[in-house]
């Protein structure tokens, strides 16, 4: 039996959750999420807590028990608390500017980049080298932290870049003089 699939999610309250076939609709203070399933994994919500089930032990089926489960459950979290990704800019004369609803970035090109914020998600610079990503959806946050920092990845010889907050950069030695 899948240990994350039949764990069963605490929905809190202030959260509205909506079972309608193969769909899955979670309501909450910070906004709304809705998800298609598939038809073989069948979610019952009681009690204030959603139930998700297989009907065998099939390979597929144990895979998507647990992947249903944990969808839910990041659903009902990001409509109560919500995600937030931190990303760090290391280098001389990188910084991020608050611009509209998205940020201007200079990244060391000889331009200065633009990131429009998707719908749903915000940025705060908190200062000119810290970016904060918030949203209600998991994925997309994540998504939209991996592109910026996509923009100019870290390097490993003086650690310049954008990187994750919590991200550690494995540093090489260069070379050696004579």
């Amino acid at each position: 039996m899948s240990r994350i699939g039949k764990a069963p999610i605490a929905v809190p309250s202030g959260v509205d959750v909506k079972v309608d076939g193969t769909g899955v609709t979670v309501k909450g203070p910070k906004g709304e999420l809705s998800q298609e399933l598939p038809e073989q994994i069948k979610v019952e919500f009681e009690d204030g807590t959603v139930k998700v089930s297989r009907p065998d032990d099939e390979r597929k089926n144990r895979a998507l028990h647990g992947l249903v489960r944990s969808l839910i459950n990041n659903m009902v979290v990001g409509v109560s608390e919500g995600y937030r990704k931190s990303l760090e800019i290391n280098g001389t004369g990188y910084r991020a500017v608050p611009k509209g609803q998205g940020v201007e970035m200079s990244l060391g090109f000889s331009h200065t980049i633009q990131v429009d914020a998707p719908e749903g998600i915000s940025f705060t610079v908190e200062k000119p080298t810290l970016l904060h990503i918030d949203g209600i959806d998991k994925q997309v946050v994540g998504q939209v932290a991996a592109n910026i920092r996509g923009l100019r990845p870290p390097e490993p010889y003086k650690g310049k870049g954008v990187k994750y907050v919590d991200e550690r950069i494995r540093r090489k030695a260069g070379k050696a003089g004579k």
